[in-house]
């Protein structure tokens, strides 16, 4: 095998995208042809790029900024798992965006977004990547555009975010190169001493930034409303997923030494716990389908965060393994969402209900993603929380603490949203037809790997997770059931008490819509809530009201200014030449007593000089 064979991940994507903008628009089926088959032959190539080893680098633009590119083990599986998920919602497309004027777009953007990521991922060094992962950026902005006619407004905010987050990166980048003298990432080691504390904490926040988490998250409750659906299960719950957790992990176990008991990891693992339950806390109480998948999609980053920061190799695999579970069951819950949303035409779950019936294979769809990502035995994130929750427990029950009440949490948001939307009293008078196949297969698929991933766990943790630690295992093998039968014990309470909250609520409130409802008006966190609600705690906003405080602040200077020039020296000139006017009355005695009076003032001034 050659070494120019690590250019077709960059190139198959690259040529799908000019295709399909050479479709034309009156060929019938061409342009979802053209996608499938891209995707497709991308999806093959990289199951044959699989585990290889190949390094490519030449000169590219001095400074020490080469073409370099590394494929190895951690790098093709990143790149077979975007492959995978790429082709699945691209054929979920070609049935959700039928007849949709902005389906070809999206495939275009779609395209392009894996070649970014499969150019960030494979490329080794730091600029090059930053050119990749930039290009992402933009993808981004444009899939978000195309959703709607209020699209516009949500695409700017996910573009200011998402790239203050990478101007934070690209400082990083400049900081790694100071210290370490090279931009190449197989060669970085650099300790989070002194300015490297600052370098490790501006590429972390490019990385988490990229994944969706707190705080750099808002953005993308936004978009489930505003973009179109597929969007929501290619970059925010897969694409940008795999690529964030990648560069965190190539930063926190081979760019810096790290250790259990330094400032960083224990940093990395706040910022987890956080993300873990603000993020829930807000799904809890969502009522619109899409924007409760929305924040679950940033609360289960933070099990990653936690995991990879608690630098135990328990802890490690589990948030890697996490990392692929969660792009799995995180995109079959918004394709099962938008397969709602064509058939029943609303995401609102007060307008949905009873669609169980009429849509048993994405209920039973919704049923395996709900579970794998509420951690119920034996699907595959039941498997990945309880390595996280074993390394976050070895590092203090606090961590442990806040990832189990984020799983309690995340049950009874799931058991409502399920209630809700698929069970109960059907709403409306609309007969409510199941999925296209197109819709169905992508769906079967993701939430039959979910099945696979639990119950023969050995397959994805032997072959995709633990060999890229290699000696970071210590002799260490975590598939199969939990070692530690005390955290599954409570993890099987911590799931039948979400179970009796949901009962508890339904009663209480006659609907499953509000059987979170005590939680949301519970003392303290009703006001707390309101307020949230009111996207008062929003960084963009916060944002946006600093901004406008210092633009009221330069305007009234602004002001000033022109008050100084217009006016006050105007009125002040006016003042002076219409006095000067009224002394000249053109009586030459006034003239001779001014000139003697100016003469003798003359003279003293003189005399006092000498």
């Amino acid at each position: 095998m050659t070494a120019n064979v690590i250019f077709y991940p960059i190139i198959v994507p690259l040529v799908t995208a000019l295709a399909l903008l050479v479709t034309p628009k009156k060929m019938k089926w061409g342009k979802e042809i053209v996608a499938i088959a891209g995707t497709a032959l991308n999806l093959l190539l990289a199951i044959a790029l699989f585990k290889s080893n190949i390094y490519f680098s030449a000169p590219w633009s001095g400074f020490g900024i080469d073409f370099s590119l590394k494929l190895y083990q951690f790098s093709s599986f990143i790149i077979l798992a975007a492959a995978g998920f790429a082709f699945l919602i691209t054929l979920y497309s070609t049935a959700s965006l039928f007849n949709k004027d902005y389906a070809k777009p999206f495939y275009v953007y779609l395209a392009l977004s894996l070649l970014m990521v499969n150019g960030a991922v494979l490329a080794d060094n730091l600029v090059l990547m930053l050119f990749f992962w930039e290009g992402l950026l933009v993808t981004l902005f444009g899939m978000i555009t195309i959703g709607n006619k209020h699209a516009f407004k949500t695409a700017t905010k996910a573009f200011i975010i998402v790239g203050i987050s990478d101007l934070f990166m690209m400082v990083g980048i400049a900081l790694v190169a100071y210290l370490g003298g090279t931009i190449t990432i197989s060669q970085i080691n650099l300790t989070t001493a002194g300015l490297g504390g600052l370098a490790f904490i501006f590429l972390i926040i490019g990385a988490i930034s990229k994944a969706g988490s707190m705080p750099f998250h808002s953005w993308i409750p936004d978009a489930a409303i505003d973009a179109p659906l597929p969007f929501m299960a290619i970059l925010p719950a897969s694409l940008e997923k795999l690529l964030g957790i990648y560069f965190l992990a190539r930063i926190s176990l081979d760019m810096f030494e790290l250790n259990v008991h330094s400032w960083a990891s224990t940093t990395l693992m706040v910022v987890g716990a956080i993300t873990i339950l603000l993020a829930v806390m807000m799904a809890l109480v969502q009522k619109d389908y899409k924007r409760l998948l929305s924040y679950h999609a940033i609360s289960q980053v933070g099990y990653m965060i936690l995991g990879i920061g608690t630098l135990v190799p328990v802890g490690i695999v589990g948030g890697l393994f996490h990392m692929i579970n969660h792009a799995m069951y995180k995109s079959c819950l918004f394709l099962t969402g938008g397969s709602v949303e064509k058939q029943a035409g609303t995401t609102d779950l007060a307008k949905l209900g009873g669609i169980a019936k009429s849509m048993p294979v994405t209920f039973i769809c919704f049923i395996i993603a709900a579970a794998s990502i509420s951690g119920v035995p034996p699907f595959n994130g039941f498997f990945s929380k309880e390595l996280v929750y074993d390394g976050a427990l070895e590092r203090g029950m606090i961590f442990y603490v806040a990832a189990i009440l984020g799983s309690f949490l995340t049950a009874a948001s799931f058991l409502k949203l399920g209630h809700a939307a698929f069970l109960g009293k059907k709403q409306g008078n609309a007969e409510v037809k199941e999925a296209p196949m197109r819709m169905l297969i992508p769906m079967i698929t993701i939430a039959s790997l979910c099945v696979l991933f639990g119950l023969w766990n050995a397959l994805p943790l032997n072959n995709l997770i633990q060999p890229i630690l290699g000696k970071r295992l210590e002799g260490h093998n975590f598939s199969g059931l939990p070692t530690n039968a005390l955290l599954v014990i409570a993890t099987v309470v911590v799931l039948a008490l979400a179970l009796l909250n949901h009962i508890y609520g339904v009663k209480k409130t006659g609907k499953a819509l509000k059987a979170t409802d005590h939680i949301r008006y519970a003392p303290l966190l009703g006001h707390l809530y309101d307020m949230a609600e009111k996207r008062f705690f929003d960084p963009y906003n916060i944002g946006l009201d600093i901004v406008n405080f210092f633009a009221k602040i330069a305007a009234w200077f602004d002001r000033a200014i022109d008050w100084v020039y217009n006016i006050l020296v105007v009125n002040a000139a006016n003042l002076v030449t219409g006095l000067i006017k009224r002394l000249h009355t053109g009586n030459y005695g006034s003239y001779i007593i001014w000139s003697l009076a100016s003469a003798a003032v003359i003279l003293i001034f003189l005399i006092r000089a000498i």
